[in-house]
């Protein structure tokens, strides 16, 4: 993918003196009181401010938080708890600056923080003469949210558009390069597990992938699915009946490429969905007509380990099992165990993905961990995302 990057700017010295905006992406999570509860987007944002600073350029930094209405802005939209731990991480004082569309102050080694990019009227429609006036406050614009990277908003597309420079910072580098070697070109064998309580939401990446990976696991709801596909009975477990000629056609397509989709052999059951229901491993011929399925069982999560520590390439989106109930844990524990003794380029995405990795230590044992939920599984589908379309077309003149 042919893209201008900020850190080829930067080291070629064309930063210097220049006026740099950033699309950030710091929509954290907040208490009652407007406190961050979990700070990682604002921790991953850091890199490429103190690049822009390091180098010399005039900084402004902005970022959508929560659901605004355009042009009515509300105390809760501020980006305010933002700025101060910004400021804690950068160790100097990030100004938050408010109504800035048609200006704004920062002079070369100063940051400014714009405030809530989503309460600008014309915003998420991409208004063009919304986006005039963005591409007018910089010289460079940097795009470095890759979790809005599927959106053809204002400060993710317009102004890319229109600046004199459009590139990509540091962490949409990093998430257009781990893509990259996962999907385009990626070391065989490709193993895809694709888990979650649906087939409908995940149809489309399922037989995107279908084309393309040597083993496609699937875990959760979407695995009861494609039990009943192969004849198998699933009691009252969570199951798309209607979806069975999908998955049938999913699983025909791999076959026909000679690659799979390992049916569980064995699964683990309850009779309520509680977390202190009772969990009996069985064979997956044997499950009863009042068995919920919550997991996969120890002899099929073994032998999708053993595969997994063969592979090339691994995708991640998603756990196979009930994993906040220890008892219908096992099946995520293993599969996330073998993805970090595994030799393969690792690469995870999807916000109950980085909760089992978080739950089982694995960050510096995955290839990659994706920061965008919507935007990455956009990417599996086969889509190609308006951020990465726009940001190519200004690299190729």
């Amino acid at each position: 993918m042919n893209i201008l990057r900020f850190s080829d700017l930067c080291a070629q010295g064309k930063v210097q003196g220049q006026r740099v905006f950033i699309r950030a992406d710091l929509n954290v999570p907040l208490n009652d009181a407007g406190a961050i509860t979990e700070d990682t987007r604002v921790r991953a944002s850091v890199p490429a401010i103190e690049m822009a600073l390091k180098a010399g350029a005039a900084v402004m930094v902005t970022s959508h938080l929560g659901r605004p209405t355009e042009g009515e802005f509300k105390p809760a939209d501020s980006l305010a708890p933002v700025a101060q731990r910004l400021g804690e991480l950068l160790g100097r004082e990030v100004p938050l600056v408010a109504n800035w569309v048609d200006g704004v102050e920062v002079q070369p080694g100063q940051v400014v923080l714009l405030e809530n990019c989503r309460v600008n009227v014309g915003e998420k429609k991409n208004k063009e003469e919304l986006a005039k006036k963005l591409a007018a406050l910089c010289d460079i614009f940097v795009h470095d949210a890759f979790g809005t990277a599927h959106r053809a908003e204002g400060t993710t597309y317009g102004i890319a558009q229109f600046a004199p420079i459009a590139c990509a910072g540091p962490l949409l580098s990093a998430e257009i390069d781990a893509l990259n070697k996962a999907l385009a070109a990626p070391a065989r064998p490709l193993a895809a597990i694709v888990a979650g309580s649906k087939v409908s939401t995940k149809l489309t990446i399922l037989q995107s992938l279908a084309k393309n990976v040597d083993q496609l696991i699937v875990g959760g709801g979407i695995a009861n699915t494609f039990m009943l596909a192969a004849g198998l009975k699933i009691g009252k477990s969570l199951a798309e009946p209607d979806l069975v000629g999908e998955a049938k056609a999913v699983i025909d397509a791999m076959a026909a490429r000679g690659a799979d989709v390992p049916v569980p052999t064995d699964v683990v059951t309850a009779k309520a969905f509680a977390a202190d229901a009772p969990a009996t491993v069985k064979k997956a011929t044997e499950v009863e007509d009042d068995d919920m399925i919550l997991d996969i069982g120890p002899e099929t999560a073994a032998k999708l380990a053993e595969q997994l520590k063969k592979a090339g390439t691994i995708v991640w989106n998603g756990p196979v099992g009930v994993f906040e109930f220890d008892q219908f844990a096992n099946g995520t524990k293993t599969i996330a165990a073998a993805i970090a003794e595994s030799p393969a380029f690792s690469i995870a995405g999807g916000g109950d993905t980085l909760a089992a990795i978080a739950k089982y230590g694995i960050e510096d044992k995955v290839g990659y961990i994706s920061t965008g939920g919507g935007a990455f599984l956009e990417v599996l589908e086969g889509k190609t995302l308006p951020a990465f379309e726009i940001l190519q077309k200004r690299a190729n003149g």
